[in-house]
């Protein structure tokens, strides 16, 4: 692509993820965003050939900068584990006090194509939440928490439910219940020794 062609592919990229994540994938047209960028339908197709390609364009950009935000942001999570939980939940409510907060975006889209699993944007997205949740549990790892991947996915697991509820109901608490159930579940995993763990599961 010319490097005069490429603020164009930025800006129909960063319109259309605006659009995608407002409205939904499928109530937006390439009409709209052609409309909403400012540029022709024909320029619009001279750099996506479809609406698909697009929008995997737009999740593979948008997942690089999430990627740099939390890498970021993570150099801020330090001390503690319990240190770590409260700052991750406490920007999560931060994020979701935004006007029109409309949750993760890449969550919203790969649930709109959740009767096509081999759409290439819902393998980005499984991508970019594993490498946030391994992002996650690096950080844990160097704060000393045992089995600091598994614990990551239970603390990321909260995170995506808090998000939903949020969503439903309008109310940011979810994030302070979320990290709460967190921080007790540190405490118990890193209290319990393995093999008490397996005897009360079995």
């Amino acid at each position: 692509m010319a490097r005069s062609a490429e603020p164009t592919r930025q800006r129909i990229l960063s319109g259309a993820y605006l659009l995608f994540r407002q409205r939904g994938y499928s109530r937006v047209s390439m009409d709209e965003i052609a409309s909403a960028t400012g540029v022709t339908k024909r320029t619009l197709y001279n750099h996506f050939q479809s609406k698909d390609q697009l929008l995997t364009a737009v999740l593979e950009a948008q997942n690089e900068l999430a990627l740099a935000s939390f890498r970021t942001f993570g150099d801020q999570l330090k001390g503690s584990p319990v240190a770590i939980v409260d700052g991750l939940f406490r920007d999560l409510a931060v994020w979701s006090d935004k006007p029109r907060w409309a949750g993760s975006g890449f969550t919203r889209l790969v649930i709109e194509l959740a009767d096509l699993p081999g759409h290439p944007a819902r393998a980005i997205a499984r991508r970019h939440k594993a490498l946030l949740e391994s992002h996650l549990g690096e950080l844990l790892k160097r704060a000393g928490v045992k089995e600091a991947h598994h614990r990551a996915r239970e603390i990321w697991l909260l995170s995506e439910g808090a998000i939903s509820l949020m969503l439903v109901h309008g109310d940011r608490t979810y994030a302070a219940v979320a990290a709460e159930a967190a921080k007790r579940l540190l405490r118990v995993r890193n209290s319990v020794p393995k093999h008490a763990r397996r005897a009360v599961r079995v």
